[in-house]
């Protein structure tokens, strides 16, 4: 699905992922299915999980998470490949994967410092202890904390905020932001207006300052 949406996005503006119900965003991998795994088999499962989360981290779309319930382990490795999270009052999160002999592979270790700090990421991963949503917003790692029954909702009048503007923009600013944050700044300079340069000729450009202009919203194709 996400390398669909990365080659040909249509109509799609925005992506809200969450789990199903108010209790589990996602709990990461099936330990009961793992039990017994040959290290091959352990190894080619976890290669289908890597392509999946790097896919997901690529997507020039943008993606909230609205973690409406625990996030443990590749789930919140899954939350943290999206560009923001809003999370409901009642989640938890934890990265337990030290506490069964393994580590976080899917992203963990590289999102969760950068979005938090490398102190506060090395307490989370090295002591596998979970941390609630307020603990989450503290530090920076959820946009939102919301009711149980209002995440998913806040998430969407957000995503309708962003499918609202010129599509193209969105995906530079994503790209920008993402590509950006790896360079020393005065590259990060350059690659900010190489992305700014891409859209003068776009026709969303021209239709966004006639209808600023014309005192009216504007129809944005992607164009």
């Amino acid at each position: 699905m996400w390398t669909g949406l990365t080659e040909d996005p249509g109509e799609v503006r925005c992506i809200v992922l969450t789990g199903a119900g108010e209790k589990i965003f996602c709990a990461g991998g099936d330990l009961k299915e793992r039990n017994g795994m040959s290290k091959i088999q352990w190894q080619r499962q976890h290669e289908l999980f890597e392509r999946q989360y790097w896919t997901l981290g690529d997507l020039p779309t943008p993606v909230i998470a609205a973690v409406n319930g625990h996030a443990y382990a590749g789930g919140l490795e899954m939350a943290l490949c999206c560009d923001f999270i809003y999370a409901s009052s009642a989640a938890r999160f934890a990265l337990t994967e030290v506490t069964l002999g393994i580590m976080p592979g899917a992203g963990g270790t590289q999102n969760l410092p950068r979005a938090i700090g490398e102190r506060r990421a090395k307490e989370i991963i090295m002591t596998g202890r979970p941390f609630n949503a307020g603990q989450a917003y503290d530090w920076g790692l959820v946009n939102q904390v919301n009711e149980p029954s209002d995440v998913l909702a806040r998430a969407l009048e957000t995503a309708t905020t962003i499918a609202e503007n010129a599509p193209l923009s969105v995906h530079q600013v994503k790209k920008s932001i993402r590509y950006g944050g790896q360079m020393e700044l005065r590259t990060a300079y350059r690659f900010e207006v190489e992305a700014y340069n891409h859209l003068v000729d776009t026709e969303d450009r021209i239709e966004g300052v006639k209808a600023f202009n014309e005192k009216r919203k504007p129809v944005f194709k992607g164009l």
